[in-house]
């Protein structure tokens, strides 16, 4: 809310921004002006030190004359001695002139690079490297960067073209999946604006409509002279969020719609949690997030709720039991019988669940003892803590008894979650919650009130190091204790610090906060009777 406007330190210019993104120029503001006169110094040194004779004339003189600074700085990104780095909202729009002002200004074109490198293959080792030089004499080439859904024209892919010339109709090679395909029509891109045009070259930038198998990454060439350039390596998801449509009609329109989100735009996750059975959208940031479920509303009129994710808590046991499970029923006709005697041990983290069938002779007949286990992983997929699914233990099958008539696969099956439920009590059952592997960057003074707050989620910092003038900051967290931890950090970090996490390993949960989650589990409902079998 009180970002209003930008200064621009290359050119001593200030800018205040409307509520329609509309920039004016404007005095520098007097409050700000010693930070700005220190940027604009720190600009100049790092002008200076990209060239030796500008060093040797920064020396001399103590700063570089005005006429200097503009040229050089636009030499120094071609040569990326120097990366320009720019304040800009996408919900307000602010700072974005000036960007597109400076791309203008200062971005190289692409006569500036002598040649792109790619590879002959996406197979093994890529083959032999190659290049592709700018310029039309060259084999066509292009690189698939952007992928739009658009509600009415389709899938666009917007391209650049490297080398060689394309035009409209022409067939040509999807080297990153191996397909031909027809480009149609081509379009010039102004914005939102496409113009068909005849034919494109080298350098231009260019969109094409229903393309088959295309994707943001994909290289299309010439099949006679194939290369593959390297596409661009997105982050993983650093923040997952439950989405939740609000109607019938929106559930049954929001996968169609977020599948076509998912194609224009790499970083974006979506997929369903198969314990916890919640849609769960991922991307980099809340802000990311929150701007796909705006575009779900704004362009396929969806309407979704957004809240933290269910943490997937599991159980396991602790202790080992040898139980009998034995299942009778007689009603008059033919009965039920399957008896099976089963040793209950647990396992170490991460190894699920095992099933050894250490019956010798014929106690249980063979086609018999699968359903045993059916019967177990039955049982175990509502523990008896807190209802979650029991992981890490083995059953190691014995003995057990049959009868010639009465016994078969429902019944053995029956016999084997009664022993599962007859273990339980003996096994000394317990909660585990998902441990994560947490990384947190941001300016050093911070680090000190970053770490307070990990310990204070019961984390347990791992290391730290400094990575490009940024603390960061290992810890193993609780997923439990991160559902809110965007919104904190950015508050410690007045938005300048951020995270990714990734799971580790599943660990038992202290007895206090046990309680609470087994009191939660059966205020939803999760702990059941017993069913009879």
């Amino acid at each position: 809310k009180d970002f209003r406007g930008v200064v621009d330190v290359l050119h001593m210019k200030a800018y205040e921004y409307d509520e329609q993104g509309k920039a004016k120029e404007i005095e520098i503001p007097s409050d700000g002006r010693e930070i700005v006169d220190k940027t604009r110094e720190r600009l100049i040194e790092l002008v200076a030190e990209s060239d030796d004779a500008l060093m040797e004339k920064y020396f001399e003189e103590g700063t570089l004359p005005e006429e200097d600074i503009v040229p050089n700085v636009r030499k120094a990104i071609e040569r990326s001695k120097l990366c320009p780095v720019f304040a800009v909202s996408s919900t307000t729009l602010v700072g974005l002139q000036t960007l597109l002002d400076h791309i203008v200004d200062l971005a190289p074109n692409p006569a500036a690079h002598e040649a792109e490198h790619g590879r002959a293959s996406v197979d093994g080792d890529g083959g032999e490297p190659l290049t592709r030089k700018y310029a039309d004499s060259e084999p066509f080439s292009a690189y698939v960067f952007r992928t739009v859904a658009d509600p009415f024209a389709g899938r666009i892919n917007v391209m650049r073209i490297i080398s060689g010339m394309v035009k409209h109709d022409a067939n040509v090679f999807n080297s990153s999946h191996g397909s031909m395909e027809r480009l149609g029509a081509l379009h010039s891109v102004q914005g939102k604006q496409l113009d068909k045009i005849d034919e494109a070259h080298a350098g231009d930038i260019i969109a094409c409509v229903k393309l088959k198998d295309t994707q943001t990454g994909d290289t299309l060439c010439d099949k006679a002279a194939p290369i593959v350039y390297d596409g661009v390596e997105y982050p993983e998801a650093a923040i997952a969020f439950a989405i939740e449509p609000k109607s019938r009609q929106d559930e049954e329109k929001i996968s169609v719609a977020l599948h076509k989100i998912l194609e224009e735009d790499p970083a974006l996750h979506f997929d369903r949690d198969a314990q916890t059975k919640e849609f769960l959208l991922s991307g980099s940031g809340q802000l990311h997030v929150e701007t796909v479920i705006d575009k779900l509303r704004k362009r396929y009129g969806v309407e979704v709720t957004l809240h933290p994710p269910k943490v997937p808590y599991k159980e396991t046991i602790t202790a080992r039991a040898e139980v009998q499970g034995r299942h009778k029923k007689q009603t008059g006709g033919r009965g039920q019988f399957g008896d099976c005697k089963v040793i209950f041990e647990p396992l170490p983290r991460g190894e699920g669940f095992v099933f050894e069938d250490k019956i010798f002779g014929g106690a249980v007949p063979q086609n018999f003892r699968p359903a045993i286990e059916k019967g177990i992983v039955d049982a175990a997929a509502s523990g008896a803590v807190a209802g979650y699914p029991m992981v890490d233990f083995k059953a190691v099958l014995v003995d057990g008894s049959y009868h010639t008539v009465d016994s078969d696969e429902h019944s053995f099956r029956a016999a084997g979650r009664k022993a599962f439920r007859a273990a339980i009590d003996k096994v000394r059952p317990t909660l585990l919650e998902p441990i994560m592997d947490v990384e947190v960057t941001s300016p050093q003074e911070y680090s000190g009130d970053i770490m307070g707050d990990l310990n204070s989620r019961r984390g347990r910092v791992q290391g730290m190091e400094m990575r490009s003038n940024q603390q960061v900051i290992k810890a193993q967290v609780p997923m439990a204790e991160m559902l809110d931890y965007q919104s904190k950090l950015n508050s410690i970090t007045a938005a300048r610090g951020s995270y990714h996490m990734q799971f580790s390993h599943y660990d038992q949960v202290p007895g206090q906060i046990a309680q609470k989650i087994v009191e939660q589990a059966r205020a939803e409902g999760r702990i059941r009777a017993e069913e009879e079998d």
